[in-house]
This record gives C-alpha cells, structure tokens and sequence, in this order.
C-alpha cells in the first residue's frame, strides 16, 4: 500500500521552507537566454513580457493549490495527471500526460545540447586566453555530445537515481552558481568600459537585423521567456504536489502554498529581471543566445569556465531527474504487458566492488541506453540552442501552466458555462494559446533558417 505523503516526508514544513525549495527548483538554463531575449523586446517590452509571464505563472500556480486533492475522497493527488484525472477526467487526462512527456523528451534533448555549448565553450574560453580574442577558436560539439551521452548512460543505470537525496542540493549550488557568476560579469561590464548600444526596442532592422528576423525573434524571445518560467514543469507538477503535504496543517496546506508560491515566484522573477537587464546592458543588442557561452564575456577566463562547469553538472544530474519518468512509465508499461518475460523481469544481484550488491537488469541496460543514444542523435541532429529553448518554452507553457489549471478550477468550483468569470478566465486561455503559437512559430522559424545553412551531426560552437 502506497503511503500518504505526510508519513514519507513529515507534515513539519511551512510556507518559507516551500518557497525555498521553490526558488531553487526555478532558477536554472532558463537564465541562459534571458539577456537574448530582453536584446530581441527592448528596454519596454523584454521587462514588461518577464512580469506578465511570471503574474501568469502565479495565478495558475494558486488555483492548482486547490486542486491537489481529489475533489470527493479528499485524497492526495500523487503527481499533475492525477490532478487532471480526478477534477477533469476524460481525455483531458491523456492530454495531459503527451503534454508532459513529450515536454520531458524534449527537455532531455534541449539539455544534452546546452551540455555540449557549454563544454565546448570552456575549451573556447581557454584557446580565447591564450591566442586573442580575435581568434576563430571554433570547437566542434558533436564530441562533447558523445561525452554526455556516455556519462547518461552509466547514470541511468542507477536504481532510483532521482531518490538520491544529495541531488537537489547539488542541483540548487550549481544554478544559483552560474547565474549568479552570470549576473556579476554583467554588473562588471554594465558600469565599466564601452558601454553597449541598446535601444527601447531592441534590436534595430537594417542595421542588427532585417524585418523578417525581427517578427520572429521577437516570437522566439517570448518562447524563451516561457521556458525559462519552467515553474509549470517542475514545481508545480513535480515538486509542487510533494510540497503541499510535507506542510503543517495550521493553516491550511493549500493556503500555505499560495503563500509560498507568491514569494517564490516574486523573487524568481527580481532575479530573472536582473540578470536579464544587466545582461542587456552590458552586452547590447549584440548579445549571443547564451550569455555564458556565446562570449559577450571573454575575462576572467576562469570563472567563465567555472561557470560552464556548474551548468555542466547541473544539466548531467537534470538530465536524469527528467527522464527518470520516462524510464518509469515504459518500464511499468512493459512489466505490465509481458510479466513472464525474463528479459524484463530478471535483476539477479551482482557485486561491485566499492558500490555494493546491484541489481543487474539486461531490459534496464537495454531500453535506457537506447534512450540516451536517440537523445543525443537527435540533438546532434538540432543543436540550436535558441530555437529549441524556445520551441520547448512555448510547447510546454500553455497546456500545463495555463490550460489545466484553470480548467480545473472551473470544474471545481463548478462555474456557471458563460458567466463573467468563466469568461474571463477562458479569454485567459486563448490569449496564452494565441502566444505560445506564435513563440513556437517563432522558433521554428528560426530553426528552419538554420537547417539552410548547417550540415547535419557537424554543429560548431
């Protein structure tokens, strides 16, 4: 029997350890490309998208409060599709879940491509040191993919990997580590030196960019902005729902986590502005996809370097915490379809030395290497860094932060079909869905621009 959340994790927690933990599940790779983005938007619009985002994910992010247990039994919803299943039903649930899974997949890949930049971008930095900044130094990423993928492979034979308690914690360092880095080089170079030309609209046509390329990077910036608001990815469905019961019942839990969820989103998006302004500011409407790759920054060289590896080995541990769904939901399907099959089900014990007894399974070996290989071809195949940040930005952000949450609340509070608030609310939905049409638009526009011009498993940095 499946215990209650409070008996595995305690009941003990109030709102400020779950903004913490909130805080620290939000700030990640999204930051890479804010400055990018606000250079695309302009002084007026970059700021002013960052807040309507963040209002956006705030409100969505309360209604689902409410909505983390079954409306009859008052049970606890254990994960986002069975906060669907119980207050929708239907297909909504299956909707759900293909929305989720494929914004897994996707992510995987958008991870083992900002992994390879990032590697590659240390040899760069190096080479930059060395020989001058006015050299090419130019690294091909198919190697370091390969790298990564390796390193995936021998992870995701871990048993359990994403229970492992110190992962979290290595996760929080290394994010609040890079952008952190990221946002001091930027204050350095904002108030010293050649101030960077920028412009209340961003990027100028006929001089940084034609007319066509800035209708879509403008659309591709929006989609950027909403991956970086990943809050709809991982707090609320993955760490969201598990927070909700480790609070204490005085007050309320799902009070307590709208408390929390205001301060954690308030703060998130101070950050998220900061780094993004000053990265605009110091860089100019010059400034590369990824701030910390792209070499907006060339000195110190080595705490660029320093911040390439947090994000390396933040986006390795990331990687895994992503696909351990996927493993699960295809291994639980096929333990269900063949359950007398021994390739699926045998795990005899095996002694590692220094590790222990493991639990060898030739299907686990199998199906999970199989995984990280097509994940890894595929980004060898895509490895646009921009264009997938804001595709997969644009993908996720309506269904699982806009769509479910308020139609679960509709349902749940059984609002009257055409009244103000069902009105107004479903307006809400169709406004969200007509953007992040034209953010996906935007990044496969460009994306399409760059199939012009790339040869296919032999990317650049």
């Amino acid at each position: 029997m499946e215990l209650e959340a409070s008996n595995r994790y305690g009941d003990d927690g109030t709102w400020v350890t779950a903004s913490a933990h909130i805080i620290t599940a939000v700030i990640g790779s999204g930051v890479l490309s804010l400055s990018w983005a606000i250079a695309q938007l302009g002084w007026i619009a970059g700021p002013i998208a960052l807040v309507i985002f963040s209002i956006i994910t705030w409100f969505t992010s309360t209604l689902l409060a409410d909505c983390c247990r079954d409306p009859v039994s008052g049970k606890r919803c254990s994960c986002y599709m069975d906060a669907v299943k119980s207050n929708l039903g239907g297909i909504n649930n299956k909707f759900c879940g293909l929305a989720q899974y494929m914004n897994l997949v996707g992510i995987t890949i958008g991870y083992s491509i900002t992994s390879a930049i990032s590697m590659a971008a240390i040899k760069r930095s190096d080479c930059f040191h060395k020989d001058g900044q006015n050299v090419g130094c130019h690294v091909k990423n198919n190697n370091f993919m390969i790298i990564f993928g390796i390193i995936e492979i021998i992870l995701s034979q871990i048993p359990n990997f994403h229970e492992l308690s110190w992962l979290s914690a290595v996760a929080a360092v290394m994010s609040f580590g890079y952008s952190t880095i990221g946002l001091s080089l930027s204050i350095a170079k904002a108030v010293g030196g050649e101030h960077a030309r920028t412009s209340l609209t961003g990027t100028t046509v006929g001089v940084d960019v034609t007319s066509w390329q800035k209708t879509w990077n403008c659309f591709e910036a929006i989609g950027d902005i909403a991956f970086a608001y990943a809050f709809s990815t991982t707090s609320i469905y993955v760490i969201g729902m598990e927070l909700q019961d480790t609070l204490k019942p005085n007050p309320p839990e799902n009070e307590s986590m709208k408390k929390a969820t205001s301060v954690g989103v308030s703060v998130t998006t101070i950050f998220y502005v900061s780094c993004g302004a000053l990265g605009y500011a110091a860089l100019g409407n010059n400034t590369p996809g990824n701030f910390l790759t792209g070499f907006g920054f060339y000195e110190p060289y080595w705490l660029i370097d320093m911040a390439n590896v947090f994000i390396i080995v933040h986006l390795i541990g990331a990687y895994q915490v992503f696909c351990q769904p996927i493993f699960k939901q295809v291994e639980d399907r096929c333990f269900n379809r063949w359950p007398n099959s021994s390739f699926i089900k045998e795990s005899p014990p095996i002694k590692l030395p220094l590790f222990g007894v493991y639990s060898f399974s030739a299907f686990r070996v199998v199906w999970r290497t199989g995984y990280v290989i097509l994940t890894i071809v595929l980004a060898m195949l895509l490895p646009f860094f921009n264009g997938i940040l804001g595709f997969l930005g644009a993908a996720s952000f309506w269904p699982l932060t806009v769509y479910f949450p308020i139609q679960m609340h509709i349902s749940r509070e059984q609002i009257q079909a055409f009244s103000w608030k069902w009105i107004w609310l479903n307006f809400l939905v169709l406004l969200c869905l007509i953007i992040s049409v034209l953010a996906a638009a935007g990044s496969i526009a460009t994306i399409v621009k760059d199939l012009s011009t790339y040869e296919p498993f032999n990317s650049v940095s």
